[in-house]
């Protein structure tokens, strides 16, 4: 199994913790990059950036980030070039991020989803790897796109 970072910002530290019981109680390997031990206020992209670091420097294989929609984490791990993070709410979507689009990264939702159907969804996202075939293209595409807005 990949080594995961994980983040969370206030709003979400409740289903960031029951996560990171049940990944370590599947021996996966998880750091926490939340600063919540004590519901301290911290903005969602400065620990969505923490972890995006994480992923494209190569300390960890994959990346679950964890707010009130999961809709800012993933505007901002996308903002780091080399990183692509999916905001999923349903299995097929989780399993498409990985299997399509080498999603390195997952947001979730707390305010959106239950404990255990955050399960399910990372267990698929886990259980998904990278298929190139027709979807090499164009993940090689957005990587084209990518460096030409860096270059720019």
């Amino acid at each position: 199994m990949p080594s995961i970072a994980i983040g969370c910002d206030d709003a979400a530290v409740d289903l960031k913790n029951k996560i990171v019981d049940w990944l370590q109680s599947n021996n996966i390997e998880v750091t926490d990059y939340s600063s919540d031990s004590n519901r301290d206020s911290n903005l969602y992209p400065d620990i969505a950036w923490s972890v995006g670091q994480a992923i494209k420097s190569g300390k960890h294989e994959r990346g679950i980030l964890i707010c009130g929609t999961g809709i800012g984490m993933a505007i901002v791990a996308n903002k780091i070039p080399g990183i692509r993070a999916a905001q999923c709410h349903d299995t097929y979507s989780a399993e498409r991020a990985r299997k399509s689009n080498n999603a390195q990264i997952i947001t979730l939702g707390a305010r959106v989803i239950g404990e255990e159907l955050a399960k399910t969804i990372l267990q698929a996202w886990l259980d998904s790897e990278y298929e190139k075939g027709r979807s090499e293209p164009k993940v090689k595409r957005i990587a084209y796109y990518e460096d030409k807005a860096i270059s720019e």
